[in-house]
């Protein structure tokens, strides 16, 4: 169906519903917890390719949704409580039905948003999706020219996100980027922030690149844990320029945790100004392009597949499904390694399951935290992260990886190697709660050799 046949379709409305808040407080919790926001895979389809994607997106999955079913769904969400639906991908344009999913979205009162690389947003796109509903329009520019071009793997792919940032405003919507850190762009992060300035952003996002699907492939992309420290200098300057040009600083929930600036970046986004855990299954909910229902877009496999839409509905998974409920019932017991030990532990839980758990086979310990780093630095030490096996060619894949620890004093490294090494552990589909035991290195998967 032709993008200007479904424009068509679309019912015209002097006025569409507020949208309902998409705050989360206390108050939501309940029996099981209303979810703030639903994150939406709404194909796998995709005009990139890009080394990290966590979902391989390329091709449609076989089973998508059909359009009626996606409005459906669409009522059970609202019936859910939530209140934000963000579309996401591979590319949710990419199916020309979008149109009418967010005219659905909008008319059950929740807000419209979508995120998207920007190759084929033209101006008639976003033109149309302004006027089925689409309030909010987030970028993914990952790094200057060269880095991001080589991240999402297509030449000419950075020009054209901006392009569409440009066709976006010019509709009418609010714009923001999203910005993946790895190994290659902390040093662009200032100069694209002046870019994405004199481009109207709104807000901006920033996370780090998971070790899951395409980026369990690419170690040579991966942001090192020793890297946190110098790396959130750069985020507490970054938070200063974009409060001066009343830009939105929205560091991501895998970038943490407690340093001595935590307040001053989280102050917009979180209730008291610090990271209050996983929010997997409690404010989030996650669905695949063909229904199954899961607690965060960026979890996957048996261990956070809830169940399918189609099968159960989604009231009885999201209050029921072992996978979704996980980060509801998980205790300090299911901690492990630096993380059970630390100040914050009871707050924290070990940040970001989609972190972790594609890291070290299991959530519940995790390297990529400024209180963690800098702690270790007093004691002259540092984390670095190894691949010690393959992850398989499907969506969401986990490798595994080991932590290892060793001398900040690049002498005494070469001299003495690692005072530890923690391995990865086994997944929770073996043993679903507490600390697991270590995989045996007979198991483990052998890397394919890559050019450094």
């Amino acid at each position: 169906m032709a993008l200007e046949d479904v424009r068509k379709r679309l019912p015209v409305v002097d006025q569409l519903p507020k949208p309902k808040d998409r705050r989360f407080s206390q108050a939501d919790m309940g029996p099981a917890p209303r979810p703030a926001i639903a994150v939406w895979e709404f194909t796998l389809m995709c005009d990139h390719r890009c080394l990290h994607c966590g979902p391989r997106a390329g091709k449609a999955r076989p089973d998508e949704l059909t359009t009626d079913e996606a409005l459906r769904l669409v009522e059970e969400l609202a019936a859910l409580g939530v209140g934000e639906v963000a579309l996401i991908g591979g590319e949710a344009y990419l199916r020309d039905d979008f149109l009418l999913v967010l005219r659905a979205i909008r008319e059950h009162g929740m807000t419209a948003s979508m995120v998207t690389g920007g190759w084929g947003l033209t101006p008639q796109r976003c033109e149309a999706a302004y006027e089925a509903g689409l309030m909010v329009l987030s970028v993914s520019i990952d790094g200057l020219e060269a880095h991001h071009d080589r991240v999402r793997a297509k030449k000419g792919s950075f020009r054209r996100a901006f392009e569409a940032i440009g066709h976006a405003r010019a509709a009418g919507m609010k714009v923001g980027a999203n910005t993946q850190i790895n190994a290659l762009t902390i040093p662009d992060l200032p100069p694209l922030l002046d870019l994405l300035t004199d481009a109207g952003i709104m807000a901006w996002q920033l996370q780090f690149t998971m070790v899951h699907g395409g980026g369990a492939d690419h170690p040579e992309i991966i942001l090192q844990p020793h890297m946190v420290p110098e790396l959130f200098e750069h985020l507490d300057r970054l938070c200063d320029v974009c409060r001066e040009r009343g830009i939105r600083f929205l560091p991501g929930n895998n970038i943490g945790y407690f340093g001595p600036n935590e307040q001053k970046l989280r102050w917009a986004q979180k209730i008291g100004g610090h990271y209050s855990g996983c929010t997997s299954g409690v404010v989030t909910l996650g669905i695949e392009s063909n229904g199954e229902i899961k607690g965060c877009p960026s979890l996957g496999g048996p261990t956070n597949q809830g169940g399918s839409w189609r099968e159960h509905g989604l009231k009885k998974l999201w209050e029921r499904s072992e996978e979704i409920t996980y980060i509801r019932r998980r205790t300090l017991d299911d901690l492990w390694g630096f993380c059970r030990t630390c100040y914050y532990a009871d707050v924290c839980r070990a940040g970001c399951t989609a972190t972790s758990e594609p890291l070290m086979g299991r959530p519940g310990n995790n390297p990529y935290c400024h209180h963690r780093a800098l702690t270790l630095a007093e004691q002259g030490l540092r984390e670095r992260v190894e691949l010690v096996s393959a992850a398989p060619d499907i969506p969401f894949a986990n490798g595994l990886w080991q932590i290892v620890r060793e001398s900040t004093d690049p002498a005494v490294r070469q001299a003495e190697g690692p005072v530890a090494i923690e391995r990865p552990r086994v997944s929770r589909v073996d043993e679903p709660f507490g600390p697991g035991r270590e995989v045996d290195p007979a198991d483990y998967v052998t890397p394919p050799a890559r050019t450094p």
